[in-house]
């Protein structure tokens, strides 16, 4: 510990955002450049070094965060790099886009702000890329053996970094024409700015994994045919079967899906479209959904001039301070939180009969109506109590001429075949199912991420995607080197 006394001297202070007006006029990430590392020192030293760091035992990658919270604030940058890639494949990744249930677990969350450890996370990825302390580690030599990874969202791309740098030769698969998965078409770009997951696949490939890209297994290639091709196969594919609203009126035209309406956006910013086909332009929208899915809708429909917008979120409204009792430290808790998107809207009154920040709290949908030509107009709903239960007299209507629905996944695709043509077996909610050792119930078949697990966070992806690796490596050479962070039946720290 640098200093035994920061977390008494110094307040939490995050990276500041750029001015509400300033960034929804762009796509650019949110954070003002530069504004993250003068202040990074400081936010390190309040890490107390405690005896027993829950931080660790609430990140599923294991992250050895009070090891380099310290040596940053010693400017110790090239060790911190080597100390947090020890644990995860894709600080830059987590460092941005994961909510932070390390902070939630923080031992001076107890009674005081939590250490940025997020924030430091981002600063040390992003200055290893500017300093060079990440290049590519190719391996010393091959082991002889194959292995196809099916999907390149990040368990996908753990595994395939793991298994490459284990020696094995590696081939990624992925139906769409550019890699990343919903890092790249489901991750807005004021969230993740997409240089930086090039900069990582760049480093990939120079390690020696392949990519395959455009390529549906079960469709364009059998997948009895992939798994002849290959010593063992990764299924990583995610879960992208979303889930419905079986409301009346779902047939209107102008309801779509938050997967249909959030890739178009970001071909738009990856040069593919000038303007998306589904753009809120002009348009009323109410999301349906009070996730980080329907949040990131919410901040790609302001950023394309909505004419207003609205996010529904069943939930009553959580409190600001954590309920000890429901969910005591160290577990995560729903609180209020305020997402960038959620300030914006807050900021330009998008959603005049909704709350500060555009969400409607307690609110179910009861149907859609439309216009002659078939067109959604408006969304009907009421509010519900605490279990989900209709509340009299409080029925309102709201003006809709787009609706998003954001309301989650329930396990693989199965429309492109593979599950099928592979004969896995799956769980009851729908989800591969897999033995402690990550195979499924074909021999030389693992599965891992989503697609086993179910919706889960990036953390927990990336994770998943290096303990496969681990299993694979054993299942070829009889023996593993590679860490194995987590179990297929672990799960988050919870009462």
């Amino acid at each position: 510990m640098a200093d035994p006394k920061g977390f008494m001297t110094t307040p939490r202070q995050d990276w500041p955002r750029r001015p509400v007006e300033e960034r929804v006029r762009d796509w650019n990430e949110v954070y003002v450049p530069g504004a993250l590392l003068p202040i990074i020192n400081k936010q390190a030293d309040r890490c107390m070094d405690c005896g027993v760091p829950f931080c660790h035992e609430a990140c599923p990658l294991g992250n050895l965060i009070p090891e380099w919270n310290d040596l940053v604030s010693r400017d110790d940058w090239r060790a911190a790099s080597d100390r947090l890639h020890a644990t995860n494949n894709f600080p830059e990744f987590t460092g941005r886009l994961c909510p932070a249930p390390c902070e939630a677990g923080c031992v001076l969350a107890i009674n005081q702000p939590a250490v940025t450890i997020k924030n430091v996370e981002c600063a040390i990825a992003d200055r290893a890329w500017a300093e060079g302390f990440a290049p590519p580690r190719p391996p010393e030599r091959l082991s002889g053996s194959t292995v196809a990874v099916i999907g390149s969202g990040p368990t996908g791309l753990a595994a395939a970094q793991q298994l490459t740098r284990a020696g094995h030769t590696v081939a990624v698969y992925e139906r769409d024409d550019r890699l990343g998965g919903l890092m790249r078409y489901g991750i807005p770009e004021f969230k993740m700015e997409k240089h930086h997951l090039e900069r990582r696949l760049e480093q990939m490939e120079a390690e020696g994994t392949k990519f395959r890209t455009s390529t549906v297994v079960g469709r364009d290639i059998g997948a009895l045919e992939l798994r002849s091709r290959y010593d063992a196969v990764v299924i990583a594919t995610g879960a992208t079967a979303w889930r419905e609203l079986p409301v009346t009126g779902r047939e209107l035209a102008g309801i779509h899906q938050a997967m249909e309406y959030l890739p178009l956006a970001n071909r738009v910013c990856e040069g593919d479209l000038e303007v998306s086909p589904l753009s809120a332009a002009g348009r009323h929208v109410v999301i349906v959904g009070g996730g980080d899915t329907g949040a990131d809708c919410l901040g790609t429909a302001v950023r394309q001039r909505a004419a207003s917008v609205t996010q529904l979120d069943i939930y009553t409204q959580p409190g600001e301070e954590r309920d000890e009792d429901a969910e005591p430290w160290p577990t995560y808790p729903k609180i209020y939180r305020m997402s960038a998107a959620h300030e914006e809207a807050g900021d330009l009154r998008t959603a005049p009969a909704a709350h500060a920040d555009a969400r409607l709290f307690a609110a179910s949908t009861l149907r859609f109506t439309g216009d002659a030509g078939g067109h959604v107009r408006s969304l009907h709903l009421v509010e519900v109590d605490a279990g989900r239960r209709p509340l009299p007299d409080t029925g309102r209507e709201l003006p809709a001429d787009m609706v998003l629905l954001a309301l989650g996944f329930s396990g693989p695709d199965r429309q492109d075949g593979l599950i099928d043509q592979l004969g896995l077996r799956l769980e009851r909610r729908g989800t591969i199912a897999r033995d402690a050792g990550f195979a499924t119930n074909v021999p030389g078949v693992f599965a891992a991420g989503d697609a086993a697990r179910g919706q889960s966070l990036i953390v927990w992806a990336i994770a998943e995607g290096r303990a496969v690796a681990a299993a694979v490596d054993r299942h070829l050479t009889g023996s593993a080197t590679l860490p194995a962070p987590i179990g297929p039946y672990d799960r988050p720290m919870r009462v």
